[in-house]
């Protein structure tokens, strides 16, 4: 079901060898841009027009009325409420404990010169939660908590309509918003979800500042598109997740792991990096098991049959740790004889997860971390969305005229070697009078 790449004559460079979706973001702008247009001039009848389009229904009104909102948790299974509460207790404790500090110390860099730093977060941000082949409504937790704790004060919620819904997104969406005191939520879907959020639509939605969550080809090339008028957290291609495993690892726990990502998405990428042969065989078996029994058995056997899938074969675990860094996956799992060992030589990776009991799918919903992570390689260089992601860093600098004079002449040097006589006026000015 998985190919395999043999590495093990392979030394230095990996990129080349890795696994990859094929993800045409800049074809998809081209479809896109109409749309983005389209909301940007027309407004609520575009809205209308892609919903009956793409979702194969209209909503009776584009903002979920907040009675739909409690009704939805009124109506909400006790026990997956209680799940939903511990999973944003959880998330909420990590942002709090971890994540946040609003009043870092200042540096004193001189007597009266200092220079502090100011964590301000976005004023009004618009939350994608995607909702075609599975409507993730852990994705709301993802995306909220953070952001309150960060202390954004206006938080607005997007998410498709469904025509099993009665025209509104799946009603555990709607449940968590209420859950989470969000009362701005949108049966708004796709790139026209994300063009709502960046131009307004007039009497129904203000424009953003920033736009944050996970979601199709069409809401990244949207994401994209869009940029610059709207901050963006990341451009998040299809989810994916790779494997460390030594012939110590449980290939009914591998194969489980790999069957839990590629039953996102017939793109989704799954990818067992290995030394032992004889487990890579032991997987293949257990993944023809298990595959057979699953109810998504075609989406997932699309998956793991594409070329973004593979059994990644290496000559021992320093090569494992190589190829993982290469590939930079959204989700990796260690599960070898000393997993901490092998976790802590990792450069590049959204999250980790240490050992045989830590899988995806615990961080998917209640391990407290987040899942909303850096796809497509983009590891090597980006990071999960957190509290951070809803703040800006202002530095604060405060001088004295002592301060100042102290320093002025080597500022004046730097600037009139830099023919920026103007800058070194700025400051000669302050010590004439």
């Amino acid at each position: 079901m998985l190919r395999t790449v043999d590495l093990t004559a392979i030394k230095g460079e990996y990129r080349a060898h890795i696994p990859r979706a094929a993800l045409d973001v800049a074809g998809a702008m081209d479809a896109v841009k109409g749309m983005c247009d389209e909301v940007r001039d027309r407004g609520a009848e575009a809205l209308a027009e892609y919903s009956g389009r793409f979702d194969g229904v209209v909503p009776a009104s584009f903002r979920v009325p907040e009675e739909r909102l409690a009704d939805a948790q009124r109506r909400l299974d006790p026990l997956l409420r209680k799940a939903f509460e511990e999973a944003i207790r959880r998330r909420r404790l990590v942002a709090e404990t971890l994540e946040h500090d609003p009043d870092p110390s200042p540096a004193i860099l001189a007597e009266g010169a200092r220079v502090g730093l100011r964590n301000i977060p976005v004023e009004r941000v618009g939350l994608y939660v995607p909702g075609g082949l599975a409507p993730l409504a852990s994705s709301v937790i993802m995306n909220v908590v953070p952001a309150q704790v960060a202390g954004v004060r206006e938080i607005a919620v997007a998410s498709p309509p469904q025509a099993e819904s009665g025209g509104w997104p799946h009603p555990n969406i709607l449940a968590l918003c209420h859950l989470l005191g969000v009362t701005e939520v949108y049966a708004v879907g796709g790139a026209q979800a994300i063009a709502m959020f960046a131009h307004g639509v007039e009497g129904l939605c203000t424009p953003v500042s920033m736009v944050t969550g996970p979601g199709n080809i069409y809401v990244v090339a949207a994401k994209r598109l869009l940029r610059g008028i709207v901050g963006i957290d990341s451009e998040a291609g299809p989810t994916e997740i790779a494997i460390i495993a030594d012939s110590s690892a449980n290939p009914a726990y591998v194969a489980a792991d790999l069957i839990s990502q590629a039953e996102h998405d017939p793109m989704a990428a799954s990818v067992l990096i290995t030394d032992s042969v004889s487990l890579a065989e032991a997987v293949e078996g257990e993944l023809e098991s298990q595959v057979a029994q699953t109810r998504h058995r075609e989406r997932i056997r699309t998956a793991l049959a594409g070329q973004q899938s593979a059994v990644l074969l290496v000559r021992d675990l320093d090569q494992a740790v190589q190829v993982a860094d290469a590939y930079a996956a959204e989700h990796l799992e260690i599960q070898t004889r000393d997993p901490g060992q092998v976790a802590a030589r990792i450069r590049n990776a959204g999250a980790i997860f240490v050992g045989e009991h830590s899988p995806v799918s615990l961080g998917d919903y209640s391990a407290g971390s987040t899942h909303v992570l850096p796809t497509a390689g983009c590891a090597c260089h980006g990071s999960g969305l957190s509290v951070r992601s809803f703040m800006r860093t202002v530095h604060v600098i405060g001088y004295s005229r002592d301060a100042l004079a102290e320093i002025a002449d080597g500022i004046e040097r730097f600037a009139l070697a830099e023919d920026l006589p103007g800058h070194a006026a700025a400051i000669t000015v302050r010590a004439e009078r």
